[in-house]
Formats: structure tokens, sequence, C-alpha cells
């Protein structure tokens, strides 16, 4: 299964998001702080989303720290990129953990410090709320928000 995390990681740092998806399982549930918990299209379109917004910027990721065993894995990943909304450079340390099975993710979930990722990303205002569950809960509501919208853009585009 190191070959499947590697795969993974590796279409990412490229933002080639058909081949990321090509690890996942049809029922995948990805989570993380940010988004909270999505499934199947969702987690996959979230990714889509993520990959074309840093076509073209800074963005840079390196992965390490690969484990598995047969029906689980974890990896080490860090993200450079710069905030869209401040400006700000981000240096986010992520420890993900994955649950395959029919050798694809079923379940990959991604944590990481959001507070310290908020006082990157916001200054002093991440400082002051970063660490609050009403923090949190406003992230994955704008967060969703951006992907739903990323979503029905996506179909009218594909609409005949």
């Amino acid at each position: 299964m190191q070959n499947i995390i590697e795969r993974f990681y590796k279409a990412f740092a490229v933002l080639d998001v058909e081949t990321m998806l090509t690890c996942y399982h049809p029922d995948i549930v990805f989570s993380d702080p940010a988004f909270g918990i999505l499934r199947g299209d969702k987690a996959k379109n979230m990714w889509k989303m993520l990959c074309q917004s840093q076509k073209n910027k800074n963005f840079i990721i390196n992965w390490s720290e690969i484990e598995h065993e047969e029906n689980y894995g974890s990896a080490r990943w860090e993200a450079f990129y710069t905030f869209r909304n401040t400006g700000r450079k981000i240096h986010n340390v992520i420890f993900a953990n994955f649950k395959f099975k029919d050798g694809l993710i079923i379940r990959h979930n991604d944590e990481f410090n959001l507070h310290r990722w908020a006082k990157q990303a916001m200054g002093l205002k991440g400082f002051f709320i970063g660490g609050t569950g009403f923090f949190k809960n406003k992230l994955q509501a704008k967060t969703n928000y951006l992907l739903h919208e990323f979503e029905k853009k996506q179909k009218s585009k594909n609409a005949p």
C-alpha cells in the first residue's frame, strides 16, 4: 500500500488531480480540520478545487514517514503556499492516516494544528481565535460553501 500513498503524493506535488483520484475508492471518506467529513464525490471535488486553485502558484508539498500494513497506512506531509485571503505564507504540517479496501484508499484523515495554521494565515486575529471551536465551525462552513460553489460551476460547465 506504500505505492498507493506515494502515487497520491507524487500526483499531488504536480497538482495532477486525476491521478490522485485514481488512488481513491469510490466510497472514499475524507476528513480534516478545514472541511470536516467529506464522502465520495465531495471528497474528490475538494481535491479538484484545491488543485485548481493552486495551479501556477508557489504551491509545494513534501511527504515522508510513509508507513503501511495490509489495510492501514500513514504519512507525514507538509504544504507550503500563500493563503489567498491574506497573502500570508503558510507552512502546514499534516499527519495523514489511511485505510485501504480493494487496493485503494477508502478512508483518508488529515490532522494538523488548526491554531498554528490560523496564526500563519491570519496573524494576530488567528492567534486569538484560531484555537476555538467557533473558528473551526466558521472555517468548515466557509470551505464547504466554497466547495458547493465550485461543484455548481463544474456542473454548469459540463451541462449540455
